[in-house]
């Protein structure tokens, strides 16, 4: 496993590292023991960071990380997230009491004194002008209930704007093979200002696995089911927001152009860490098989620039018109 420096913190973390949504819910069916695990496998190939947050399974998969570092000698570096739990929600509602209560909850969820990185959970875009909301995250620091803290947005107008306030260590934003235009210009500025980069979504809600098919099944309860088109939350999240049909397309051909000796979905990964401004990728897993295939990512050869060419091309003949100036 690779590390590499979060930002301009003291965590040295695992170039892939767990992302910890899967485990908590909105997937379909998650089964607690396949979760711990994974993660527990995670931990073996080098994993050291998990991306958490309050909502997902409402507080289950804080839980299951706390469960995880007790069974466990090594340092593992935890971030969670705050905001989505309002409701409505709204900019008003990211104030220093609410902001308090969900990392205190957290804080009981997780069974730590302090969240390692604490990140506001992709708010309404209006908080990124309200310079108040990144004060009570200072106090907060003070406190010592958080030891840093980040963004999750959707936009990427949003990470340029959040990157202005001195504090903001880290910016999770979705990146992959299907999500390119991070790479254009953030990129950039976050490496002048050494801030972090989470990628998540790296396999664009499982499509990037290649094993999707036109006919393929979700639950009712995954949200591949009841949010493409946005109806919970940013369809962003969901596939990345391409179009179902047309993303199977696009990924017969990248299968085409996949490296012997690699699965897409190692293909996927490594890609993105191709790119030196990200700190790491965070794809999820819901039992050892995934895990196994996820985390075992950074140490394989570099991609060729033929094959990132390519693979550039297939984003523009597919995807690129449909999501690029979205996010």
């Amino acid at each position: 496993m690779k590390y590499n420096i979060l930002g301009r913190t003291d965590m040295k973390v695992s170039a892939v590292s767990f992302g910890a949504w899967a485990i908590g819910g909105a997937w379909g069916t998650v089964n607690d023991e396949d979760s711990i695990a994974a993660l527990n496998k995670a931990i073996d190939i080098g994993v050291n960071f998990i991306d958490t947050a309050d909502v997902y399974g409402d507080g289950r998969s804080e839980r299951l990380v706390a469960k995880l570092r007790k069974e466990r000698s090594e340092k593992i570096f935890v971030a969670s997230k705050a905001g989505r739990r309002l409701d409505p929600h709204t900019a008003e509602g990211y104030n220093k009491k609410n902001l308090t209560q969900f990392v205190e909850r957290s804080l009981k969820n997780l069974e730590m004194e302090a969240v390692d990185l604490l990140q506001l959970h992709c708010p309404p875009t209006q908080v990124y002008y309200m310079p108040e909301v990144f004060s009570a995250l200072d106090d907060l620091i003070k406190e010592g209930k958080i030891r840093y803290y980040g963004v999750s947005v959707e936009k990427v107008e949003e990470a340029i704007k959040a990157i202005e306030f001195p504090n903001v260590q880290s910016v999770q934003i979705i990146f992959n093979m299907f999500r390119r235009r991070p790479s254009e210009l953030f990129f950039d500025l976050a490496k002048k200002k050494r801030i972090g980069i989470l990628a998540r979504v790296p396999l664009a809600s499982g499509l990037l696995t290649g094993k999707m098919k036109s006919d393929s099944k979700f639950e009712k309860d995954d949200h591949r089911n009841f949010n493409r088109h946005g109806e919970a939350f940013d369809n962003g999240e969901t596939f990345s927001g391409v179009d179902y049909e047309i993303g199977l397309k696009a990924v017969e051909e990248l299968k085409k152009i996949c490296p012997a000796g690699m699965s897409l979905v190692q293909f996927a990964l490594r890609w993105i860490l191709m790119f030196d401004a990200v700190t790491c990728a965070i794809p999820g897993a819901k039992n050892v098989s995934q895990a196994e295939q996820n985390f075992s990512t950074s140490n394989l050869p570099p991609l060729s620039q033929s094959t990132m060419l390519e693979v550039k091309n297939i984003y523009d003949k597919y995807v690129k018109v449909s999501v690029h100036q979205r996010w």
